[in-house]
């Protein structure tokens, strides 16, 4: 039976390319499967919130990532860094304090970009956060999808052969990772 995946895109937009190369990632994942976690209608986290009746949202999203086997956070580069959705959201599930949802569970990142460097910086970034939060990275292979506009048809289908197989090769290796780690 294939583990469940907490998908995290930090990417809002209707075509996104972040969003489509999760899609052909789990595509090759048959012991996968993906649950994405809706994080764009998040309020912005405010401890002083958490204290009390915490926003249906947070605790919604809480509970889907706490009931998956990993995550996979796939996220395109805005400044350098990652995007305030995906920010807000790592935020919302790793407090209040002594409630990190990430704790000890397997991840994986994905960072895509049109240009060239692949997201280099969203996803280091990203790398130091999940550090912190006690959350085992996947090492390599590492996936800085750069020039994805030229590697996929509109409708998100690879068609670039070698990233079909560089999608599949990093699929088996994350399945893995989620295994060695599994519950």
């Amino acid at each position: 039976m294939p583990r469940t995946i907490a998908l995290l895109v930090g990417s809002l937009r209707e075509g996104s390319f972040t969003r489509k190369i999760a899609k052909a990632i789990e595509e090759r994942a048959p012991l996968l499967k993906f649950d994405p976690v809706e994080i764009g209608d998040l309020p912005l986290y405010n401890e002083d919130i958490d204290r009390g009746s915490p926003p249906a949202e947070w605790s919604r999203v809480r509970n889907q990532v706490k009931a998956a086997a990993g995550i996979l956070f796939a996220t395109p580069e805005y400044n350098r860094s990652v995007p305030g959705l995906l920010k807000n959201a790592i935020d919302v599930l790793s407090r209040p304090y002594g409630k990190n949802n990430f704790d000890g569970k397997p991840a994986a990142v994905v960072s895509v970009s049109p240009g060239a460097v692949g997201g280099f910086g969203a996803h280091h970034h990203l790398r130091q956060s999940l550090v912190f939060l006690n959350t085992p990275v996947l090492q390599q292979p590492e996936m800085y999808i750069g020039n994805v506009k030229t590697l996929m048809d509109d409708k998100g289908v690879i068609t670039n052969p070698d990233t079909g197989k560089f999608l599949e090769a990093f699929a088996a290796k994350f399945s893995d990772w989620v295994e060695k780690f599994a519950k």
